[in-house]
């Protein structure tokens, strides 16, 4: 399991390692705001913003870039439904106002200017280990969530952080993560990160939306072109300057060659039809694909370099014409639509 948070709102520009060309910003109020996060720079480096409760929860969109704003769950955070793990600058300046700061992501120096919301995934101590080594250690998963709860309960309680979320988590610990909260009086998750795309579907359209309706929490997904397998790249092999070309990324090679892999790469080539059709390219289909459903509060792209993010975020444009027809013509050629007790009731 993983945890992620975002603290207080304040703003975002790209920093150049040259601390002898500051802004003309007060040496007093930046050196009480460097105060104040200094502690939460160990927990996590993420800063958020927020909407106030009474305005409408209903999607918005951008004047000048055309993004598409929404809530993230039934919290009053506001962030694009597009999110940045890298490449923060063009995406910022094309609206985009989330951003994935985990430690994975090797990214560049950045001091605060402009209204973002950052979530930054952590590892907690004792999560990533199995249920045997929890006990040996005389940790339950029962004491540790509680323990998670109490500590992000503290740091919201302390102004350091807003809200807080969790990552890859199940649907049971998250439930155990709300019910601890009611029991204590402490502060529940908002949201949940979790895979997402045209080949992984369960979590996201099944469980996720129970959550929402029960505990109001929100749905911010990764992966949706699946590691680049949805780009159409490994139509023909794995070429040598790709990720799956990789020593470790050995894992991600298997899985191609493999023969599910390569039914996935010949409905990609039926997709790749639907997309011509629609005028787009099919990466634009498939982020578009995962926007349109209402449960998901913000996808978050991954991208290296300036081209992809541009082609990534015309998934804006797509997302008007994910028609009833169109989506169920990609169910369709997948095959793989999970069904809902909704759908069994009816």
């Amino acid at each position: 399991m993983q945890v992620s948070i975002a603290c207080t709102d304040h703003n975002l520009k790209r920093g150049n390692g040259d601390h002898s060309k500051q802004s003309a910003t007060s040496p007093n109020v930046v050196n009480q705001a460097r105060a104040k996060f200094r502690t939460v720079a160990i927990i996590a480096r993420s800063f958020g913003s927020f909407t106030p409760r009474h305005i409408s929860l209903k999607e918005s969109t951008g004047k000048h870039t055309g993004m598409k704003y929404r809530n993230l769950g039934k919290s009053g955070l506001r962030v694009s439904c597009l999110g940045l793990e890298q490449l923060m600058t063009i995406a910022y300046e094309s609206g985009v106002n989330l951003f994935d700061t985990a430690e994975v992501y090797a990214g560049g120096r950045w001091v605060i200017r402009r209204p973002v919301f950052l979530c930054n995934g952590l590892q907690m101590s004792g999560l990533a280990v199995t249920k045997v080594a929890e006990t040996e250690r005389g940790l339950s998963r029962k004491h540790i969530i509680e323990e998670i709860v109490r500590a992000m309960t503290y740091v919201i309680n302390q102004g350091m952080a807003m809200y807080w979320g969790t990552s890859r988590w199940t649907a049971m610990e998250i439930m155990e993560a709300y019910s601890v909260a009611r029991q204590f009086n402490l502060i529940p998750p908002v949201c949940e990160q979790a895979e997402y795309h045209l080949f992984q579907r369960e979590k996201v359209e099944v469980q996720l939306p129970e959550l929402y309706h029960k505990i109001g929490v929100g749905a911010m997904t990764w992966s949706p072109l699946a590691c680049g397998i949805i780009t159409g790249k490994y139509e023909n092999g794995i070429p040598e300057s790709s990720r799956a070309s990789m020593k470790s990324y050995q894992w991600l090679k298997e899985k191609i060659i493999s023969e599910d892999g390569r039914k996935q790469q010949a409905k990609l080539k039926e997709l790749n039809h639907i997309a011509e059709k629609l005028g787009c390219t099919l990466p634009q289909l498939a982020v578009a694909w995962c926007l349109r459903n209402e449960g998901v509060s913000s996808v978050l792209l991954g991208t290296s370099n300036p081209e992809q993010l541009t082609e990534n975020l015309g998934a804006i444009q797509v997302l008007p014409k994910m028609t009833s027809h169109v989506v169920s013509e990609i169910d369709h050629i997948l095959g793989n639509r999970p069904y809902s007790k909704k759908d069994y009731r009816s």
